[in-house]
């Protein structure tokens, strides 16, 4: 499967959302761009656990991830276009394959308990490059992240959303796990609330 979408109509742009292992690599480059967090983190945060990640250089982060697209597979995110410009990542796999979440704060507290059930599953990461925010680009990977876990038999979607109404002025950078405003746009519920400003909410794909 190429698109896990049809185009999506967002604002005056119409964007395409695909699976990131079926688009050049150098697409989601792009996206990562070359500073910043998504930089030096290449979506390897919850995959690896203390020294593994803290001593890994951003190239071999960045190696790991193109590994990972060229894996067999569902693959680990999503890539969306406008055009034929990719403007925005979104992480999207089993909730398994991110060994790091049961020993987070946030995801820890989830009633979803058994960390190894691969029909749960987890949007963890948007990257979105700062000339296309505020376009509707996350709002559009999130709906298409629903989608493509029910086709891959999920029947829980899960993410750790911010709720930027319970903090001042949140930086830009601290909203990579997505708005609870916007998953609730696309069906998710909270389920549990960890700290103040942030969220463990649920899409049940069942219904």
């Amino acid at each position: 499967m190429t698109e896990t979408s049809d185009r999506t109509e967002v604002g005056a742009a119409t964007l395409r959302i695909v699976a990131a292992n079926t688009a050049p690599f150098a697409d989601v480059e792009a996206v990562f761009g070359t500073r910043g967090d998504p930089a030096t983190c290449w979506c390897q945060w919850y995959k690896l656990r203390g020294a593994s990640f803290d001593e890994a250089t951003a190239d071999e982060l960045r190696g790991r991830l193109a590994d990972q697209l060229a894996a067999p597979g569902p693959g680990p995110g999503l890539l969306a276009y406008d055009g034929d410009t990719p403007v925005g990542w979104c992480a999207v796999e089993p909730r398994s394959e991110l060994p790091r979440l049961p020993f987070s704060q946030v995801a820890s507290v989830s009633p979803e308990d058994d960390f190894d059930d691969a029909e749960v599953w987890a949007v963890s990461c948007f990257v979105v490059p700062r000339a296309f925010r505020r376009r509707g680009v996350g709002a559009a990977l999130a709906a298409a992240a629903v989608d493509t876990a029910r086709e891959h038999g999920a029947r829980v979607l899960e993410a750790y959303a911010v709720d930027p109404t319970a903090r001042s002025k949140p930086p830009a950078a601290d909203l990579f796990p997505g708005t609870v405003s916007m998953f609730e746009a696309v069906g998710f519920v909270e389920v549990a609330r960890p700290k103040p400003h942030r969220v463990v909410m649920q899409r049940d794909l069942t219904r």
